[in-house]
């Protein structure tokens, strides 16, 4: 079962922990109109060729739009051996509302 983690505990997470990594599984023109920096992104249905470009030794934290796809994405990493995967409750929609008011929302 992919754990879940809350966008302020992962905004919390990111400041304190370089050992976390982003994974942003959103396409690419939802990327376009916004992203955390830092973040890395890889589609989700590129995901399955590109799982060796992931450090399977690291903390994951998933994010899409709303929180759909990322739980996918994890519950895909899960089954390929990766040990510490999060689904980031609730998407960038979620995080542009708590985190970062700033950043541009779509629907």
């Amino acid at each position: 079962m992919v754990q879940e983690i809350s966008c302020r505990e992962l905004a919390t997470k990111l400041e304190q922990d370089r050992a976390i990594v982003l994974l942003d599984v959103r396409e690419d023109w939802e990327v376009e109109i916004c992203m955390i920096n830092g973040a890395q992104h890889i589609p989700l249905s590129n995901l399955p060729g590109r799982v060796d470009e992931l450090p399977p030794e690291k903390t994951l934290a998933i994010i899409c739009h709303h929180g759909v796809r990322s739980r996918h994405a994890g519950m895909f990493l899960e089954d390929y051996g990766f040990k510490d995967v999060f689904n980031v409750t609730g998407g960038i929609d979620v995080w542009a509302l708590e985190v970062e008011p700033d950043m541009t929302r779509y629907d």
